[in-house]
């Protein structure tokens, strides 16, 4: 008689984490950046017509911003639930309530008659909702990527959710880039605007069906079979892990600041119009024009732009999954201070790129982005490994997301009154980045090296 087989906990493929951490944050960051996107193309004008053009745009940046106070209620909120029941569900609902947020904006009235009031509230709250989703998506995705790695290739692993920020990037402005140039502009105002939010239903239902097939990662399991589900994860984390929180709070300040004064910023100062733009114009329409009041910017027309983000993008993927072997071979703390020295030295040559015209423009794209994708890419493996696996959901979110209100939140605004108060000059939004850069530095030289940490058995 045959002795009886040992029970082999079932596992996820390859292919299975790889698609579905993938399809999750694309899907997640696709909605993300299309609103980012329509605050800078549409909101202004459809949802403060009576504001001047600046406010409109800095109302809609405000509203942007909503989303960033959301998220640590996010991470809150999912990071119970993802380390009390389980990673598996909790990124489920994740998704769910992104998509629907996502697909009610794109049936938004504009704010006239009676949605005077009513309208810009609910953008506020649609808003808030895509900020409580995204606080839980990312964390529950570089987990089940790096809690189901081979051993000494989670930070490679790691990269297939950070794929989902360039390819969601990539996919929103495609669809803007096409819907502008086959619409005329009162039909993209009128409801062209509309599509990507409508059409990412399509894409929450793909997401759905693959992240439904998945089983728990071995990390979740063990921490269950020894009995050591934190009853509460946010206090067990605030009161036995504050310092890894805060150390990774600031570990992604420089990286959120980076990311959207690259896009967000980039794109409302390339494409406002220069003196020599605004002045034609206003003789054109029998106005008078006051050069010492007016902020100039590069007046690179809009879909041209949204071209240069696009290439400046795919630079962004490739050298976030360079990043993964590189983090690997020389430890995440060693390249992660190299790639922030190099983002600091990018800020304080900032106007030689962004001031010109358009060919430097394009190579700071380039150089942002690549910088971007080196240190975004390491982000899912070294701020998961400073938690033990019981409170490490809660614990990367609440890193990860406070670092959003930190770095994120403000940078659009910021950069726009500080371009404002340099008469057009970007030199004052490279040294933002630059203090943001050191910020990062300083949280990186204190941290320990978390390579070699037992991740599976890791539990407090």
């Amino acid at each position: 008689m045959s002795a009886p087989t040992a029970h082999v906990p079932k596992q996820n493929t390859r292919g299975r984490v790889i698609f579905a951490s993938l399809i999750g944050t694309t899907i997640e960051f696709y909605d993300f950046y299309i609103y980012a996107t329509a605050s800078v193309l549409v909101f202004p004008a459809l949802f403060f017509p009576d504001a001047t053009e600046i406010n409109a745009i800095l109302s809609a940046f405000a509203i942007f911003g909503v989303a960033f106070v959301a998220r640590p209620l996010g991470s809150i909120v999912f990071g119970h639930f993802g380390d009390k029941i389980g990673r598996k569900g909790t990124l489920v609902a994740s998704l769910l309530t992104m998509g629907i947020a996502t697909f009610l904006i794109g049936f938004l009235p504009p704010a006239q008659g009676s949605f005077v009031v009513l309208a810009p509230l609910m953008l506020v709250l649609l808003r808030f909702a895509q900020g409580l989703a995204l606080g839980g998506e990312w964390s529950g995705a570089a987990l089940l990527a790096t809690e189901n790695a081979p051993e000494g290739k989670r930070a490679i692993y790691g990269t297939f959710p950070q794929l989902g920020a360039p390819i969601g990037f990539i996919v929103a402005n495609l669809m803007f880039v096409g819907l502008q140039l086959g619409l005329d502009a009162e039909q993209f105002q009128a409801w062209g605007w509309r599509v990507p939010f409508i059409f990412s239903a399509v894409m929450v239902l793909v997401g759905l069906y693959v992240r439904l097939k998945l089983v728990e990662s071995v990390s979740f399991t063990n921490v269950v079979a020894q009995k050591k589900v934190a009853k509460s994860p946010l206090a067990a984390t605030l009161t036995r892990h504050w310092r890894p929180v805060i150390a990774g709070t600031f570990i992604m300040v420089a990286t959120y600041v980076l990311f959207y004064l690259m896009t967000s910023f980039t794109l409302t100062y390339g494409t406002a119009k220069t003196t020599e733009q605004a002045s034609a114009e206003a003789a054109a329409a029998g106005e008078a024009f006051d050069a010492a009041a007016f902020v100039p910017g590069l007046g690179i027309e809009r879909p041209l732009f949204l071209t240069m983000l696009i290439i400046g993008v795919v630079f962004f993927g490739i050298f976030t999954v360079v990043s993964g072997p590189l983090a690997e071979r020389f430890g995440r703390r060693k390249f992660l201070l190299w790639v922030t020295a190099g983002i600091l030295v990018f800020g304080l040559a900032w106007s030689l790129f962004f001031g010109p015209g358009t060919a430097a423009a394009m190579v700071g794209l380039i150089i942002g982005f690549t910088l971007m994708g080196f240190t975004f890419g390491p982000m899912a493996a070294i701020l998961p490994e400073l938690f033990p696996a019981n409170v490490r959901y809660t614990g990367s979110a609440i890193a990860y997301n406070l670092a959003s209100v930190i770095g994120a939140a403000p940078a659009s605004f910021v950069a726009i009154a500080l371009w404002q108060a340099g008469g057009g000059s970007t030199v004052l939004v490279g040294v933002y980045l630059g203090i943001a850069a050191i910020a990062t530095l300083i949280a990186l030289w204190l941290t320990r090296e978390t390579r070699d940490v037992d991740y599976d058995n890791n539990v407090a």
